[in-house]
């Protein structure tokens, strides 16, 4: 028979014997594991991300100096960018391209995701919208400008309609994927647990088709970028298209280097706000 000070330290003292216990101790103040890998793996991103930006630059350098004619460099085109910005053009066009995308892109995602919800949900009406749905797909809301312009006159209206019918397409396409690729066992389970259509509907289908809605609005998103640049190109009285068409006209590559750049500066900020809305909404979803 074991004596009191032979038993464990639990029967003596009521409490665990701190030896005994499984797992490093977690004081007050110490940094988990994961918190130092989520620090060292967002350092290395932003040091690969300059290291990104100091090679492309490099790169463009190179191509300035190589004999290319024409092809400005990078001090050329930040002093053609000063003087776009001091006589306010580069905000005004900015702006005016801004407007149309914003109008056309939200119009055509609010549009896409009820609709894909219903393709998605409802065989019956998958069968009736999916043929047009993928006609209209295979022809380039490019082509479509001509036609918009003749029948729409060629104010804002066409403009922001082609770049509706681009950010329409891939939003609608990504969010009917997102609804059939549904775990049939999640949505089984939910209805075993008593759930009727709406709650299923969303409880499970719209939290797991999210991450697929996403994806589609950042896709639209570059479609939306492109389809004003080439409306602006076809017929606009201002915007980043059109000035670029007018450079284009007296040669002028600075201004065409600085379009280029705030089209993609804007459109990187924008996706860069998407993406942050897809970790937060998805934040239940592991990543790599």
């Amino acid at each position: 028979m074991k004596t009191p000070s032979e038993a464990p330290a639990e029967q003596r003292t009521g409490h665990p014997d701190p030896e005994r216990t499984t797992g490093p101790a977690i004081t007050k103040g110490t940094r988990t594991p994961g918190k130092k890998a989520r620090g060292t793996g967002r350092l290395t991103a932003v040091l690969l991300g300059l290291a990104s930006a100091a090679l492309g630059l490099l790169t463009w350098v190179i191509l300035a100096n190589s004999g290319i004619e024409g092809f400005p460099g990078p001090v050329a085109v930040a002093r053609r960018a000063g003087e776009l910005i001091a006589d306010g053009t580069l905000f005004t066009d900015a702006g005016a391209s801004l407007k149309r995308v914003l109008i056309g892109y939200v119009l055509g995602v609010v549009l896409a995701i009820p609709v894909g919800f219903l393709m998605g949900w409802y065989p019956v009406v998958r069968r009736l919208i999916e043929p047009w749905l993928q006609f209209f797909r295979m022809v380039p809301p490019l082509a479509i400008i001509p036609l918009a312009i003749v029948l729409m006159g060629i104010d804002e209206t066409p403009k922001i309609f082609v770049i509706f019918l681009a950010s329409f397409l891939s939003s609608v396409v990504s969010t009917f994927q997102g609804v059939v690729a549904v775990d049939v066992t999640l949505v089984n389970a939910a209805r075993v647990l008593g759930a009727r259509d709406p709650q299923v509907f969303l409880g499970v289908v719209v939290p797991a088709s999210t991450p697929f809605i996403l994806v589609g609005m950042r896709i639209g998103l570059g479609a939306s970028w492109a389809t004003v640049v080439a409306a602006e190109l076809i017929a606009a009285q201002g915007g980043l298209g059109f000035r670029m068409q007018q450079a284009g006209l007296y040669y002028d590559l600075p201004t065409i280097f600085v379009q280029l750049i705030a089209i993609g500066a804007i459109g990187l900020a924008m996706d860069r706000l998407l993406l942050l809305a897809e970790r937060r909404l998805t934040h239940w979803q592991e990543r790599r």
